[in-house]
Parts: C-alpha cells; sequence; structure tokens
C-alpha cells in the first residue's frame, strides 16, 4: 500500500506544472513515477479535498510561515573558545568576590 503522501506529492505536481487536479492525472504522475500499487479511494479522496481549497493560497502561506529547525539529536554541540571576560565584568566579579571572602571571614569570626 502506497503512502497518503504519495497521492498529494502527485496533486502538486500537477499543481505546480500547471495541470488540472484529476483523478486521472495524479493515476498518471503515479505511473510515471513507477507506482502501481495505488489506491482508488485515496485518489478520489485526495482531488476532493484538494477541490475545495485553493492550493496557491496554502502554499503562500507556507512560505510565509516561520521555519522552526528540529533540535539535532545525537550530535554534540560545537564547544566555543572561553572568552575572557570584559575588563568592567572582571572587576565587578573581583568585588563580589572581596564582598563573598570578608562576609565569610565575619562568619568564621561568629564561631571562633
Amino acid at each position: 500500500m502506497t503512502s497518503g503522501m504519495v497521492y498529494l506529492h502527485a496533486a502538486l505536481l500537477l499543481h505546480y506544472a500547471g495541470k488540472r487536479i484529476d483523478e486521472e492525472g495524479i493515476k498518471n504522475v503515479l505511473k510515471a513515477a513507477g507506482v502501481t500499487d495505488f489506491e482508488e479511494g485515496y485518489i478520489k479522496a485526495i482531488v476532493t479535498a484538494i477541490g475545495r481549497v485553493n492550493l496557491s493560497e496554502i502554499i503562500e502561506r507556507a512560505k510565509q510561515a516561520p521555519v522552526v529547525a528540529a533540535p539535532m539529536v545525537a550530535t554534540p554541540a560545537p564547544t566555543a573558545a572561553p572568552q575572557a571576560p570584559a575588563p568592567a565584568a572582571a572587576e565587578e566579579k573581583k568585588k563580589e568576590e572581596k564582598k563573598e571572602e570578608e562576609s565569610l571571614a565575619g562568619l568564621a569570626a561568629l564561631f571562633g
């Protein structure tokens, strides 16, 4: 049994070629592609469904839709070389570390 997407692709091919999308046209495209185990019911359903919509409008909307990249699986993320902190950020970090050390020294004095 052939996937339902094959019928849709055949219909889209006819659309892009400027041909009428009908049962005979879809059958001809499928035969030309070497698909011989097609279902008559699927072909009728595709022709009926496409006859109810404006295929050009749907294709244009799909072109304008934002593309979301699928996450890559089993591929390690590239590692970047660590960047040196900006001078102002480095000074700020040193000040925070000094305050933390002073705070810890104060706590240590409490417990002698």
